[in-house]
């Protein structure tokens, strides 16, 4: 659960941080504006490796966090060791991804001093030295990489999030919003939950694959109207045909091929037309993801399958109707 705005608390804050960290059912508070949510606030700083040496500089995201931030969003230490109030070195110390390790290019970046600019000119610097290493998370989306994240020990006041581990959340978001009123009663209190922000940043993909589905099946749908309408056509014109098959011992597994095959050959011909269309059409949409899902053969096939069973199933009913009937009543109509 997030709060937003905890800054309209002022110099409550920490108070209000301590009394929700207290309740029943709360397992984690962080407070931070720098949140893994397309929504939530950014920043960018250029740390260099070397003082006066730009070529050993890393452009990377610049998150000012407290020392609960980690075991309350569930982010991995690969390396080293969290942030602690119990250690006044923090203060300029820093936890890095695995991402910008990778860029240092160093095997063991614990201890490493890195500096910042404090001056347009970079003249002037400030010295940090690494701590630990996190593990790779995303907070942007998928369609790009995970960049670099330099987490830095501090104080932010852009929302407090509360980890819950309760069965009544209703009743403790009460409880939490009356902490809120009790402290600043004329600040309105707004929350939302983490799991509906990241929602939030692939809605537009959700309702492109909601669109999709609906108009495929309408196209199903269609096609199987329209296949339903030639074979009863086909059969009825076939009818003396048909009749004079079953007379010389066609049985019904014949008819209904012979009805049959020529459909299939036509669906057929249109898997070939529209499966390398599809796959081009699909390859190009999902290179907009970093983080895609190839598509395997077998995925490609299986609706080939599905479109020749479905033609199959469809057909078929007029197809067996017309080779159950009464040859000799179709012969004598005739």
């Amino acid at each position: 659960m997030v709060v937003h705005n905890i800054y309209n608390l002022g110099e409550q804050t920490k108070v209000f941080k301590e009394e929700v960290k207290q309740l029943p059912g709360v397992t984690g508070v962080t407070m931070t504006g720098f949140l893994p949510t397309m929504d939530y606030r950014n920043s960018s700083s250029v740390f260099q490796e070397r003082a006066l040496d730009p070529k050993k500089a890393v452009l990377a995201q610049t998150w000012t966090v407290d020392d609960s931030y980690l075991p309350t969003l569930d982010i991995k230490v690969t390396k080293g060791r969290n942030f602690s109030d119990q250690m006044p070195t923090d203060s300029t110390a820093m936890i890095v991804n695995e991402t910008a390790v990778r860029l240092m290019g160093v095997k063991d970046p614990l201890n490493k001093p890195m500096y910042l600019p404090m001056d347009n000119m970079a003249k002037t610097f400030k010295e940090y030295h690494i701590i630990g290493v996190i593990k790779d998370f995303n907070f942007a989306s998928l369609r790009n990489n995970v960049s670099p994240v330099i987490l830095m020990y501090g104080q932010d006041n852009g929302a407090l999030s509360v980890k819950l581990n309760t069965a009544n959340i209703t009743g403790l978001m009460a409880q939490i919003k009356d902490k809120w009123k009790s402290i600043q009663p004329g600040k309105e209190f707004s929350y939302s939950f983490m799991d509906d922000d990241f929602d939030a940043s692939y809605r537009a993909e959700q309702r492109m694959g909601t669109i999709f589905i609906i108009f495929t099946s309408l196209t199903i749908v269609i096609a199987c109207l329209g296949l339903f309408g030639l074979a009863a056509y086909a059969a009825e014109q076939r009818t003396k045909e048909i009749g004079i098959r079953k007379v010389l011992g066609a049985n019904v597994a014949n008819i209904v091929g012979m009805l049959s095959k020529d459909f299939i050959k036509l669906v057929l011909i249109a898997i070939v037309i529209a499966v390398p269309v599809a796959w081009f059409a699909m390859q190009n949409w999902l290179q907009g993801f970093a983080y895609r899902q190839n598509i395997q053969w077998w995925v490609v096939a299986l609706a080939a399958l599905l479109a020749v069973v479905i033609a199959f199933v469809t057909i078929s009913f007029q197809s067996i109707k017309a080779a159950l009937a009464n040859p000799v009543r179709s012969l004598k109509n005739e």
